[in-house]
């Protein structure tokens, strides 16, 4: 063996392509860390071998060379990874936060109506009532006032809620980045919400479409809406309809409204002064309405002046001279009473023009001076004597002898109480009912001077008495009426029948139920207010039934006509002949009666009195040619009052009422006069003349008619005239001493 040579095996020389690849290997460095997986043990000769050889020549400085080119190949990888990693990272969040904000705007899309269905809804339906002189009495709805253009309005008007509440309004494309930071920092600062970043078109979106609620997806449907705003319409179209659309506080929509309620003005004439007090009211419109907090709506006011300045809207001296001087202490209209009769109208305009889905004007026949006079009347009676009498409560209808309601007071305060109690409630009206007893009387056969007994009298257990206790024996059906005698009253409802005097008072105007008993002679069935001013009313027009009426004529704000009252056929109630003597017979109330008390100054006038069992019911009903007028007072929970009747509180304020409604007014006479039944009975009456009765001792009625009978002895009650045919004639005839 030669020397030098090596044990093993030779190995024999490489050339071409294996000898360039002979010194390629791998090392660990190449390796996928973590991926190295330990060889297998091979037990098979040939492996040791292969083993073994590749041990025999161990290449060191290849093995060096190449852990140093690895390590450079390490070192410039490892830089390229830190920022690649960076980019693709970046990359696939952008990329899942493009896909999460398109799924978040797919989402709140999904929850609203599709776009292309969006369209700007109508204003909500208001009721305009205006009085018989055009002047606005009250509003129903949601008190919107009328649309106004920018063109209309002072320019200070419009800049003075952009200053306040969106001063990138015409920059921003209806979602405002920049105020949203800047809210978001300062309610940071803050550490609480101290200001919002809507804009005004997110905030009209959200009166248009929108709840008022306060959620995260709200605001996201908002956001989305102002964005298609801003695409379908341009900024002043959007800024006019924020200004006609936005709340402004009790109950009034719309700059207009609003300025008509806080300052009796059009937003078209409103002050620098004014205009901020507008603008202020939308952060909160219910904390911060003038009307009920002056101090803070002029705090609010004057930071909008003063924003106003910093936007270059007005100068300095104009912030400072506008401070402190809106005027805002404003009574709106249709305060007080006259919402009764609004309320009235709402229930019966559904049977005049239906469902209504535009805004309507209503014309009624409220005398607007009239009504102050009534409500007045009311308050102050009750002012004055409601604790002394123990009385709540007062109602008061006035109308034409036609029916067409002038005045309406329901309560004495709607605020406190919006129950009508002259529509609604129903109480027994006493002896104000007793004039359908006695006109039916008339029409079976008797006269004003028959004559009927007022003594005791027992109707099955039940034994009514006079309000004084005391009797008065014969007495003219004239002569109890005035005095109200219930012991007269009762015998003629026995003798005419129960269910006639029903069928009278329904036919000349009661609708509600009344019971055909002994006892609907002194008026125990009961009535509303409303209804019976309106069967006292042929009384009043000379025989003819009216329908209480209170709606003329109804139109929408453009001009068109949605009904007209059409005039209503003279229906005959009552003949001429008896209306006169009804009227001569209720005139004695006034002169000699239990309504003595009711004066009118020239006017001749008639009536009747009313007080309920335990004077609950206190009622006067009373009317001239010109106007008939019923008044109720009592208690809602039909508790007795202190003795008041009729003849006192309620004809207190039927002739203040009365007195001053026939001011200026010029004198007419009753219908039918006492002289016409007078001239048309004269032979009649002359049969019936009989001389004096020394006495008026109870005793039983005369079967027939009788003539003359000596007066009652009741000081209140005024004497008849002298006996003997002359003296009835020229009574009749010309009113005696009367």
């Amino acid at each position: 063996m030669a020397w030098g040579k090596k044990k093993g095996r030779r190995k024999e020389p490489l050339f071409g392509l294996p000898a360039a690849l002979a010194d390629l290997r791998l090392t660990a460095a190449d390796r996928v860390p973590g991926g190295e997986d330990k060889p297998k043990k091979s037990t098979k000769p040939s492996a040791r071998r292969k083993s073994e050889d590749a041990g025999d020549e161990p290449p060191r400085e290849r093995k060096a060379q190449a852990g140093r080119s690895g390590a450079k190949r390490r070192s410039k990888s490892g830089g390229g990874f830190g920022l690649g990693r960076l980019v693709y990272w970046g990359a696939v969040l952008g990329l899942w936060g493009m896909i999460a904000v398109i799924g978040v705007v797919i989402y709140v899309g999904a929850h609203l109506p599709p776009i292309q269905s969006l369209e700007i809804p109508k204003r909500p339906p208001t009721i305009q009532i205006v009085g018989i002189d055009g002047s606005m009495l009250a509003q129903r709805g949601e008190m919107a006032g009328a649309n106004v253009s920018l063109q209309e309005l002072p320019p200070y008007l419009p800049k003075a809620f952009i200053a306040i509440e969106d001063r990138r309004f015409y920059s921003h494309f209806g979602i405002d980045p920049v105020g949203i930071l800047r809210a978001l920092v300062t309610n940071v600062l803050h550490r609480g919400v101290s200001q919002g970043g809507s804009t005004l078109t997110q905030q009209l979106a959200k009166n248009l479409f929108l709840t008022q609620e306060r959620t995260m997806a709200r605001k996201l449907q908002e956001a989305e809406l102002a964005i298609w705003l801003e695409r379908k319409h341009s900024k002043n179209e959007i800024l006019e309809l924020y200004l006609n659309r936005v709340y402004f506080g009790s109950g009034a929509y719309g700059v207009e409204a609003a300025a008509q309620k806080y300052f009796g003005k059009s937003a078209k004439n409103v002050t620098v002064a004014e205009a901020a007090m507008l603008a202020g009211l939308v952060k909160s419109p219910s904390r911060l309405a003038p009307n009920r907090n002056p101090e803070g709506a002029e705090a609010r006011a004057q930071i909008v002046l003063a924003a106003m300045a910093d936007a270059k809207f007005i100068t300095d001296a104009q912030a400072q001279a506008s401070i402190g001087h809106p005027s805002y202490n404003v009574k709106p209209a249709g305060a007080g009473t006259v919402n009764y009769v609004a309320d009235w109208i709402g229930e019966v305009l559904d049977d005049l023009v239906g469902q209504i889905d535009e805004s309507i004007k209503v014309e009624t026949t409220i005398d607007p001076k009239l009504q102050s006079v009534a409500e007045a009347a009311i308050i102050d009676e009750l002012a004055a004597k409601s604790v002394k009498f123990n009385v709540s409560q007062g109602a008061l209808v006035a109308m034409t002898p036609d029916g067409a309601v002038r005045a309406m007071v329901g309560g004495r305060n709607y605020s406190d109480s919006q129950y009508n109690r002259a529509v609604t409630a129903k109480r027994q009206p006493g002896s104000s009912f007793k004039p359908f007893v006695y006109l039916t009387a008339l029409e079976q056969g008797l006269t004003p001077d028959t004559v009927r007994q007022d003594a005791p009298i027992e109707v099955k257990g039940w034994k009514p008495e006079n309000y004084t206790h005391e009797y008065f024996g014969g007495v003219t059906l004239t002569q109890a009426l005035a005095m109200s005698l219930n012991t007269v009253a009762i015998r003629l409802g026995l003798e005419v029948g129960p269910k006639n005097v029903v069928r009278t008072a329904h036919r000349l105007g009661i609708s509600s139920k009344l019971e055909p008993n002994a006892s609907i002679a002194l008026g125990t069935s009961e009535v509303s207010v409303v209804e019976l001013v309106g069967a006292y009313a042929p009384f009043a027009n000379g025989g003819f039934a009216v329908a209480p009426h209170v709606v003329t004529r109804i139109r929408t704000l453009g001009g068109k006509l949605l009904y007209m009252r059409q005039p209503e056929e003279r229906n005959p109630v009552i003949d001429p002949r008896y209306v006169g003597m009804m009227n001569t017979m209720m005139r004695e109330t006034l002169i000699s009666g239990t309504a003595k008390k009711a004066e009118i100054p020239g006017w001749p006038a008639a009536g009747k009195t009313g007080t309920s069992q335990d004077y609950r019911d206190a009622w006067f009903i009373g009317y001239t040619a010109n106007l008939v007028t019923g008044v109720w007072l009592g208690n809602d929970d039909n508790s007795p009052t202190k003795k008041a009747t009729g003849g006192g509180l309620p004809v207190e304020v039927w002739s203040r009422f009365m007195r001053t409604a026939h001011e200026g007014v010029p004198v007419a006479v009753l219908p039918n006069s006492q002289a016409t039944w007078g001239l048309s009975n004269l032979a009649q009456a002359a049969s019936q003349v009989s001389p004096p009765t020394a006495t008026t001792a109870p005793g039983p009625a005369p079967a027939s008619s009788g003539g003359y009978r000596p007066p009652p002895t009741r000081a209140n009650v005024r004497p008849e005239a002298a006996a003997g045919l002359d003296g009835w004639l020229m009574d009749r005839l010309f009113g005696g001493n009367r």
